[in-house]
This record gives C-alpha cells, structure tokens and sequence, in this order.
C-alpha cells in the first residue's frame, strides 16, 4: 500500500484519542475497519505503532516519531491548502477562540501557537456565536449537540471529584458514597450552560440524598475551592483538578457524574488539517493537566486495574 494522508490522520486520531474505537468515532468509521487500517499502516511501515493497555493505547518509541512526522506533514498540507484558498483564508487570519474551561486553555494555545505560529487569536469566556473554535465542558447525555453549521469532537471524558476540607472527617475513605455526604453544606459554581447544577440534583435524587444544604454562588471553580478549603462547604470538580492546599480531592463511589471536554469548530472556516493540530494540542493539554492530578492516577489505576491471569 501507499501511505496517504488520510492514514496519517487515521494515527493521529488513535493517539488523539487513546483509543481504536474512539478514534473511529471521531473520523466517523467502524472500530473493525479502523483496526484494520492501523494493521495495514504498521505493516507498512515495519514496526508497532500502539502498544495495547488496559486503558486504551499508547505510542511506541517508534510510533511517537512517526506521530511527530505524520502531524508536520498535515500541518503543512494544510498551510498549503488554506495559503489562498476559496474561503480566503490567509496565514494571518483572525480565528475566535471561546471556552469555559480556563484550566486547559492554555497549554492547548500555547501548542496551537508553536505549531501553527502564523494563526491569530482572539478569546472569549463564553459559549455565544459566532466563533470559530470552541473548548467546552459539557456532560455525557446531557450537553447540548452542536448544531448544523458545527463539528464537534470529545477531548476527554472523566469523572466528577468531591472536594472536600483536608481535615474532613472521610479523609481516610477511598471512595465515598454520594449519600455518605448529606451532612455536607454543597457550595456550587455558576451554572455551566450545559446541565449544571440541574446534573448535581439529579446525582442526589438518583442517590436518595437530601443535602443538608445547598449553595450556588456566582463563581468559577477555582474561587469554590479556595471556600472549601476555609471549610464552608464541599463542591464537586473535575477530576482532573490539580492538587489544592486545603483540599482534598476524592472521586464518588461508583463514578456517579461525568463530564467531558469538547472541542467544536466551523468546518467551513477550519479545514480538516487544522483541526486535526487543533484537537490534538487540546488533547496533549488535557494530558499534560492529568498528569498533574495524582488522586486522578490513583483512581485510574484502581479502576482499570488488568485482571490478574
């Protein structure tokens, strides 16, 4: 066979993704299909590209070259397609960025901007129109589908944490139970536009819970925490929430809420090149803002743990 570009998009989505059948989600293929492309290409390329884990994949020594050549080669297809293209899109074009999800803003800019310098930004706090790139948060089933003019892809899917004072009695559980917090005081961040805190009373009702009390305030996450850890209360946050002095984050039995972070563009105004650099700093950001949460590890590692042969 003949490596073409869509092969190299092909691994790129499987490394985007950490998963086969995720990846053919994305690029809108079979799992059995897209198996068998990723065979094929590694066939033809005379080495392992993915190693299997129990969570998904992950590149080879190997198969990260050819990941770092395969995304110069779309990056600069692209470049050349868009150089003068019918949209009239030119290198120094002006592309608005909106997101609600400050934490992974900006490692995802910092490596739109190294690979695609020439690109010009402007940002927005909201989730408005017009714009032409998005990274949102939204929730499993429960997220609004983007409408037509839109395309949309998952970074990363992840459960919901319970913050919690570091001195807290359920310092020494695991993973408490939603139920065994109905003592607690909640303190909620503002609404999300996707769900939240509707979702949070949801996960309450699912789990014959009453809380004792309920407060939403008009901040983010980050000033939410900083109440926790004065002790006035407990919140729920992403897992991938980076450690907090005063804080103690714990995930809920049974992973009861989820959330996920979403990437939504124009394909009229973003060719398929661009998006695939796009999504990929999104998913390398999110990565990189996972690895800094050793209770998200500690979770993982538990709950995905191989079974023993």
């Amino acid at each position: 066979m003949d490596l073409e570009l869509r092969h190299l998009r092909v691994l790129c989505a499987i490394a985007d993704t950490g998963s086969v059948g995720r990846a053919a989600a994305a690029i809108g293929a079979s799992q059995p299909a897209t198996s068998t492309q990723l065979r094929r290409i590694e066939r033809h390329l005379g080495a392992v590209v993915f190693e299997r884990t129990a969570a998904g994949v992950v590149p080879t020594t190997f198969g990260a070259e050819v990941l770092a050549a395969a995304r110069e080669v779309l990056s600069r297809v692209d470049r050349l397609g868009h150089a003068g293209g019918p949209d009239g899109e030119r290198p120094q074009r002006e592309l608005r960025l909106v997101t609600d999800c400050p934490a992974l803003l900006p490692g995802a800019l910092a490596r739109a901007r190294q690979l695609r310098p020439e690109l010009r930004w402007t940002v927005a706090a909201c989730r408005e129109e017009p714009f032409d790139l998005a990274l949102l948060l939204d929730h499993p089933g429960v997220g609004p589908r983007p409408p037509q003019a839109l395309a949309g892809r998952a970074v990363a899917t992840e459960p919901v944490f319970v913050a919690l004072p570091a001195g807290h009695p359920l310092r020494h559980h695991a993973e408490p139970a939603l139920a065994d917090l109905a003592a607690e005081t909640w303190l909620l961040p503002a609404a999300d536009g996707a769900g939240w805190p509707a979702l949070f009373r949801a996960a309450c009702e699912a789990a014959a819970l009453t809380p004792a009390g309920v407060r939403e305030l008009p901040y983010g996450r980050r000033e939410v925490l900083d109440l926790v850890a004065a002790g006035l209360g407990a919140a729920l946050v992403p897992a991938s929430t980076p450690p907090t002095p005063g804080v103690m984050l714990k995930p809920l039995l049974g992973a009861p809420v989820w959330l996920r972070y979403l990437m939504l563009w124009r394909p009229a105004v973003l060719g398929p090149g661009l998006v695939d650099t796009l999504f990929g700093a999104a998913v390398a950001a999110y990565r990189e803002l996972a690895a800094e949460a050793p209770h998200l590890h500690s979770w993982a590692s538990r709950t995905f743990r191989p079974p023993r042969v």
